[in-house]
């Protein structure tokens, strides 16, 4: 009867143990989970494809009315004249540049944009977005603020440094360049908010 108990114990024991080791299994994911996770995905690449195309044309339109912004002030005379242009500053001249850039980059993307729609679940093209929106967003900060420096002192002048208000006289001059300026900015929201929905793209479901 002893050894009966005993190895009664032993067999109860060894089911426990073996009962605390067995491996948990995880539960399957549905595969309706996989298709709304890619289906939520799609959503916002077609966000995303729209916002890129708004930051293109807000970009080509900064680019376009920076590039054109000149004014010559009537004069009796037409060997004594007073004459704006872009290309007159070198900050004006770097902030055509730089949005031009800016604008070939975002038709460029427009592809990648319409790929991570085909393929809403392929991390590397959105990876790619990601890194090159940022960037952009880098130059047309840095393009858009430091023309919004110059057209401040032409709306408003600077008597410390005997900089004078030339709006008063160059109204459709400065009324092009304040429009690129806020252009620019427009651009650079947009593009901040594409980098925002590429990081909820890149977010595991």
């Amino acid at each position: 009867m002893e050894k009966s108990e005993a190895t009664t114990i032993e067999v109860a024991e060894t089911s426990r143990e073996r009962k605390g080791k067995a491996p948990l299994l995880a539960a399957p994911v549905p595969a309706d989970h996989h298709a709304k996770a890619a289906g939520n995905k799609r959503g916002v690449a077609i966000f995303d494809l729209i916002l890129r195309i708004s930051a293109a044309a807000a970009a080509l339109g900064a680019t376009i009315a920076m590039g054109t912004a000149e004014q010559t002030l009537p004069f009796f005379t037409q060997f004594f004249q007073f004459q704006a242009s872009y290309d007159d500053l070198p900050t004006f001249s770097f902030f055509v540049i730089a949005m031009a850039i800016v604008t070939a980059y975002l038709v460029l993307s427009v592809p990648f944009s319409i790929v991570c729609i085909v393929r809403p679940v392929a991390a590397a093209p959105r990876l790619l977005l990601i890194l090159c929106d940022t960037l952009a967003v880098t130059l047309a900060t840095s393009a858009g603020g430091a023309a919004a420096a110059i057209v401040y002192l032409a709306h408003n002048g600077n008597s410390d440094a005997n900089w004078l208000a030339i709006c008063q006289q160059f109204t459709d001059f400065c009324q092009r360049v304040s429009g690129a300026v806020v252009g620019s900015f427009i651009t650079v929201a947009l593009l901040i908010f594409l980098v925002v929905l590429s990081a909820i793209a890149l977010k595991k479901h």
